[in-house]
């Protein structure tokens, strides 16, 4: 009987020491708006849907202290779609982010697995005053459909920050039996200091095709984009820029390729996107928020396109914000591009959106 009361007093001590070293955090976002789009090949469509301003999303993360200003994290989480509970990937469990890592404050963070490039968090987190939402998100003319959003099979090293200054390095491996084969390359540059925030930012993506039966790898041009992207904070408003610079195959894949009664737009090879934008304070809890987009098209088929967004958002509370905005895009030279939100690419030029979205 003493030895079975010291055992479980042992057992007692290991799991709060274990406890005590480890933090493990239960997330996520729900999100669902009313949308309705206009001016596409569909007529007017009128939905309920999910993820709107930011996707629906139910998350685990978590850190263990390793002892020595080491800890270990990991992040776990899926997408979901708030209108109908389904996942928004089917077979997934896990297909937004799914990584695991080391983390130091003097040597920076190690992660690998499913993550982000810098090229779309320096667009969502800098330079987009929709941060990537609604239907203002400069997702809708700048490049970062698919893979330059996030990619598997990746390792990234952030570094500490030095007076305001840190950097990102990002490889998603192709895992092809060529090497480089839809490898993926990334980097960006910070700079963060009281009111001012930029970020250049880098992709390189590898389009080679898998050889087929021992047979040579078909080349093909990479695809390649340099973003700038710029906020200030003046207090009374937050002005925002960014530029971006595109060049290769893919390099600014269309994400609705047949979106209208036409031609099917070729997607551009030499590209350049401009934005201009800003958000106001009112009051304690308003936010209103503008923004206008031009895509210039470099290539012989002109199809140059631009976009303007407005849109209000109010916080009930902390963690609950209600929103509405609209966009419009002209396309010029059968260019194809549609207004989109956070997370469906649109049916037309114009949309407008209501909704609610809660975090926990």
């Amino acid at each position: 009987m003493k030895k079975t009361l010291i055992s479980i007093a042992v057992l007692g001590a290991m799991s709060s020491a274990a406890f005590a070293q480890s933090n493990v955090t239960i997330y996520g976002i729900v999100d669902a708006g009313i949308v309705a789009e206009r001016g596409g090949k569909s007529g007017s469509v009128n939905k309920v849907t999910s993820g709107v301003a930011n996707a629906s999303r139910l998350g685990f993360k978590g850190t263990e202290d390793l002892g020595g200003g080491l800890q270990a994290l990991f992040v776990l989480e899926g997408g979901i779609k708030a209108d109908t509970g389904e996942s928004d990937v089917s077979g997934s469990i896990a297909n937004r982010q799914s990584f695991v890592g080391l983390r130091s404050k003097e040597a920076g963070t190690l992660t690998l697995g499913r993550q982000y490039t810098p090229f779309y968090n320096a667009l969502s987190q800098v330079g987009d005053p929709f941060a990537a939402g609604l239907a203002g998100t400069a997702k809708n003319l700048f490049p970062v459909a698919g893979a330059n959003t996030r990619n598997s099979n990746a390792v990234v090293y952030a570094t500490p920050a030095y007076n305001g200054v840190s950097a990102e390095f990002f490889y998603g491996f192709g895992e092809k039996s060529a090497n480089s084969t839809q490898r993926q390359v990334g980097a960006s540059l910070n700079y963060s200091n009281g009111p001012l925030n930029a970020r250049l930012a880098y992709n390189n993506r590898n389009n080679d095709d898998q050889p087929v039966l021992g047979g040579p790898v078909a080349e093909k041009d990479t695809g390649r984009n340099t973003l700038l992207a710029v906020n200030y904070d003046f207090q009374v408003a937050k002005a925002f820029f960014m530029y971006s610079d595109n060049k290769g195959l893919n390099s600014a894949a269309l994400a609705s390729p047949d979106a209208y009664n036409q031609k099917a737009p070729v997607a551009s090879t030499k590209s350049a996107d401009t934005l201009v934008g800003v958000t106001v304070p009112v009051g304690g809890a308003g936010k209103f928020i503008a923004s206008y987009i031009n895509k210039n098209d470099k290539t012989a088929f002109n199809q140059d396109a631009n976009q303007i967004a407005v849109g209000y958002t109010y916080d009930l509370s902390k963690r609950t914000t209600t929103y509405v905005a609209y966009a419009k895009i002209k396309n010029k030279n059968g260019a194809g591009y549609t207004v989109g939100n956070n997370s469906e690419a649109g049916t037309g030029d114009k949309a407008f959106n209501i909704g609610v979205r809660h975090s926990f």
